[in-house]
C-alpha cells in the first residue's frame, strides 16, 4: 500500500503547484513576463528532481545504463506533454485565470483525459460495454465537480 502514500504525496504536490507558481510569478516583480521567469525556475527544479533524483536512484539500485529507443521516445514525449501542460497553466494565468479556477479545471479534467486515453490504448476485456456504471459515474462527477468548484469558488 506504499503506492497510495506516494499517490497522495503527488496529489498534495500538484495541488500546491498552481498556487505556488502564481505566487512566484507575482514576486518576480515583472507583471508582463514574471510568469515566464517563474517557469524558468520550475524548469531548474525539474532538472534537479528528474535528472539528479532519478540518476541517484538508478545508481543506488545498480541499474543497467541501457535505454531502448522506444522507451526514450515515449518518455521524452510524456515530458513534453507535461511541460506543455505546465506552460499552458501559465498562459491561463496570463489570460486572467486564477489558480483556484484554472487548477480546478485542470485537476478535474485531467483524470477524464487519462481515463479515455488509457481505455483507448488498453481496451477492457469485452469492449466498452464492459465499463461498469461506477466508472462512468466517476467521470461525470469529475466533470461536475470541476465545474462547480470553478463556478462557485470562494
Amino acid at each position: 500500500m506504499r503506492w497510495l502514500i506516494f499517490a497522495l504525496m503527488t496529489v498534495v504536490s500538484w495541488g500546491l503547484y498552481g498556487v505556488f507558481l502564481h505566487k512566484g510569478q507575482g514576486l518576480m516583480g515583472d507583471p508582463e513576463l514574471g510568469r515566464y521567469k517563474a517557469f524558468f525556475f520550475v524548469g531548474i527544479a525539474y532538472l534537479l528532481t528528474a535528472v539528479i533524483g532519478s540518476g541517484i536512484m538508478l545508481m543506488v539500485n545498480g541499474a543497467e545504463w541501457s535505454f531502448p529507443v522506444s522507451g526514450m521516445f515515449w518518455s521524452v514525449f510524456a515530458g513534453l506533454v507535461g511541460a506543455i501542460g505546465a506552460f499552458c497553466v501559465l498562459l491561463a494565468f496570463g489570460a486572467q485565470g486564477t489558480p483556484a479556477v484554472v487548477m480546478s479545471i485542470v485537476f478535474a479534467g485531467a483524470p477524464m483525459v487519462n481515463a479515455i486515453v488509457a481505455i483507448a490504448l488498453h481496451p477492457p476485456v469485452g469492449g466498452l460495454g464492459a465499463l461498469r456504471w461506477p466508472f462512468m459515474l466517476g467521470i461525470i462527477l469529475a466533470a461536475v465537480g470541476g465545474c462547480l468548484v470553478s463556478l462557485y469558488k470562494p
